[in-house]
Parts: C-alpha cells; structure tokens; sequence
C-alpha cells in the first residue's frame, strides 16, 4: 500500500492522488485536504495537528 506524504496514513488501492513535480519527485495524497495543505498552503505535516506525523512529535517532546 501507498502512504499519504502529508498525513503519512496508507491509502487503500484505487484510491487517493498522484502528484508529479517538474523535477520528476512523485508525490502521494489520500485526499484533497492533504494536497491543498502541502502544496497551496505551504504547511508542514509536523505543524498541523490532525496528521499522524504531529502526534509523533508530540509523543516524542512529552518523553
């Protein structure tokens, strides 16, 4: 399975999109909500709390 790089969650087969850059880099997203986040907004995964990547960070400040 696939994993989301934004929300790091897998996405099932069938599903989500594929982003391709200019400079040839594949990008993942489970949902429109992930892509506009990363690529329109500009925001990073470890900064928005509803990903999975932010609770791991969390997690690993209050240890």
């Amino acid at each position: 399975m696939v994993i989301c790089d934004f929300c790091k969650k897998s996405i099932p087969a069938g599903t989500g999109k594929k982003y391709i850059k200019k400079d040839g880099k594949i990008l993942d997203f489970c949902s429109n909500k992930c892509e506009k986040n990363m690529l329109k907004l500009g925001r990073k995964s470890r900064t928005t709390r509803w990903t999975n990547e932010y609770h791991k960070v969390k997690k690993g400040k209050k240890a």
